[in-house]
Order: C-alpha cells, then sequence, then structure tokens
C-alpha cells in the first residue's frame, strides 16, 4: 500500500511499530543525505562525477591507491561535520526502547553508531570508511596515521606489519561482501516481524535481497524512500516523502 499523504503514513507506520515485536531497519543513502553525506550512485552522485577505483586496480597499482587516498581526504571535512538526522535518532529510539535489535546498513558514514547504536549492532554491508585497514592482516589504523604518512611520503602507505597496501576500512567495487556481516543480516532478515527499508533504491545486491527475505519470512514490510523502487509492490506500507519527515514524529518515543 501506497501511503497518500505523508500524515496518513506516519500514522500507519506508528501502528505498525506499535504492533511489532521485533524490528530491523534496513538504511541506504537516503537517511544520510540530510545529514550532509552526499550521494554516491544516484544521478548527478559523486560516481557521475568520478568513476570508482575497483579493488583488483587498488591492489596493482600505487596510482590507484594514491588517488582513492586523495579522493577520502577531499571528503573528509564533509563526513567529519555531519551528525545524526531524525532517521537516525528515531531508530536509535527505537532501539533504546528495545524494538531495534540491530541495524543493517549500505552506508559507510558512522551515523548510525553516532545516535547511540553499539557498534556491534550496526551490520555494516558496506563497511566504513571513518578508519583504515590493511588488505593483507587486516590491521586497523586511524585516518590520521594514513594523512601523516601520505603527506610525509607523497604515496598511500602499506601496511607497518605486513606491507600490504592500507585502504578505507569500505568495501570496494569487486571486493567480497563481508560474510559475517551477510550472514548476520540474513538471520535477522529472517527473524523480524517488522522490516523497515530507508533511504535505499534497493538495487544493489545482495543487500537488496533482504527486503524481500523478510517478507518471505513472514514479516511485514515497510518501504521509506522519495522515489519508487522495484519492490513497492510487495511492500505492506510504502511512505514516498523525505526520510526525516517520515520518521522524525519517532525521535524519542
Amino acid at each position: 500500500m501506497i501511503a497518500s499523504d505523508l500524515q496518513s503514513g506516519v500514522e500507519r507506520l506508528g501502528e505498525m511499530i506499535a504492533e511489532a515485536k521485533v524490528i530491523v531497519p534496513f538504511t541506504g543513502a537516503g537517511i544520510s543525505t540530510e545529514c550532509g553525506i552526499p550521494d554516491f550512485r544516484s544521478p548527478g552522485g559523486i560516481w557521475t562525477r568520478n568513476r570508482p577505483i575497483e579493488f583488483g586496480e587498488f591492489v596493482a597499482h600505487q596510482e590507484a591507491r594514491d588517488e582513492s587516498w586523495r579522493r577520502r581526504f577531499a571528503m573528509e571535512e564533509v563526513f567529519a561535520a555531519a551528525k545524526p538526522g531524525r532517521g537516525h535518532r528515531a531508530l536509535a529510539s527505537l532501539y533504546r526502547a528495545g524494538k531495534v535489535p540491530a541495524v543493517i546498513t549500505q552506508n559507510i558514514d558512522n551515523l548510525h553508531q553516532a545516535s547511540g547504536f553499539a557498534g556491534e549492532h550496526v551490520i555494516e554491508l558496506h563497511g566504513n570508511t571513518t578508519y583504515a585497514r590493511c588488505i593483507g592482516c587486516g590491521q586497523v589504523y586511524p585516518l590520521d596515521w594514513v594523512k601523516r604518512r601520505f603527506d610525509e611520503e607523497g604515496a598511500a602507505p602499506n601496511c607497518t606489519a605486513c606491507d600490504e597496501p592500507v585502504k578505507t576500512a569500505t568495501i570496494s567495487f569487486g571486493q567480497m561482501m563481508p560474510d559475517e556481516e551477510m550472514q548476520r543480516a540474513t538471520a535477522l532478515s529472517r527473524a523480524c516481524d517488522l522490516f523497515i527499508a530507508i533511504g535505499s533504491s534497493l538495487v544493489v545486491w545482495p543487500a537488496a535481497g533482504f527486503p524481500m527475505m523478510a517478507k518471505d519470512a513472514g514479516a511485514r514490510l515497510v518501504i521509506i524512500n522519495r522515489e519508487p523502487t522495484e519492490q513497492d509492490d510487495i511492500a505492506d506500507l510504502v511512505i514516498h516523502h523525505d526520510i526525516g519527515e517520515a520518521l522524525g514524529p519517532f525521535v524519542g518515543n
């Protein structure tokens, strides 16, 4: 059912939240755009202006690693300035109330953690851009260490432990999806009775399969996204409005 207007959609969502015992939110770029985080995939997004650097290219070429880090450093002020929006805060309220055991996210901005979710309860399908990790041994590095080494050496640094490349702790094109996170997201999707897809176009697979998985397991499905998605027709409720407007009434509940 597509809500005819925002108010009726919010009212119906409130009823579904009240009736649910286990709610699993699934978030995409739309929940963070009101926080100043730019969309990467949409028309006019970053990847329409700068071709994504694939994982194999990053591994094989120092020039690709250097360019990848230059792009990340150029975005540092944007990521550092971003604060959780109404959508993040509403989900955090439901988390504190015990309705939400964890959030599944396609985002890399750390805003769910900043809103009040414990780190272990944020399932990051595409990783996290607020720190770096060695692609060999997995050692974690703060971004300021990478920036300092980059400035001193004029090139992206390698790991001090195993000499393999260090990259942001994100999942790049061509890189395997994280197995543990995929397994946890699968289990949550199958165990919930209300699945809320928020700000995702639901076109990036395999992540886009989780709403369908939850629906097939008997959960109600809500989609909140400004634009239509290919899964609107199977949803129990669709709200085509801004994320903050749709979830704002639930902040602090």
